[in-house]
């Protein structure tokens, strides 16, 4: 990852895993799998991940809108949005940016303006 543009694309994901040990250990599996599918992804600019207040945060920074899309589309990724609807729930938010926001401001932004996720 390299030194962040004055301006990028910027991702901000928050899911709540749903309640029991499976769902937890399932979550994890592909958690840990996309993160680091994240971390490799051409076009990405930063890479993090936090639990802030019980919700699961990743914050991905990236050179543009398409190579978001791009990795979102693939790889251990697409498999963890498969799975998703049957292990947790929760909303995202994609937009420009110029600067990666504080964990607070993550989580608040996230609450604010986060697009649902709908079957």
């Amino acid at each position: 990852m390299s030194t962040l543009p004055t301006s990028f694309h910027l991702s901000i994901t928050g899911l709540r895993v749903k309640p029991g040990i499976m769902n937890r250990l399932r979550f994890q599996y592909h958690a840990v799998r996309s993160f680091m599918q994240a971390q490799k992804a051409d076009g990405v600019l930063h890479v993090a991940a936090k639990r802030v207040h019980g919700v699961e945060h990743t914050v991905t920074a990236w050179r543009d809108r398409e190579a978001m899309l791009e990795f979102m589309r693939s790889g251990p990724h697409l498999e963890a949005m498969k799975a998703f609807h049957r292990i947790a729930e929760g909303s995202t938010l994609s937009e420009q940016a110029d600067r990666i926001p504080e964990w607070p401001e993550v989580h608040r932004r996230w609450k604010e303006r986060g697009v649902r996720y709908v079957r």
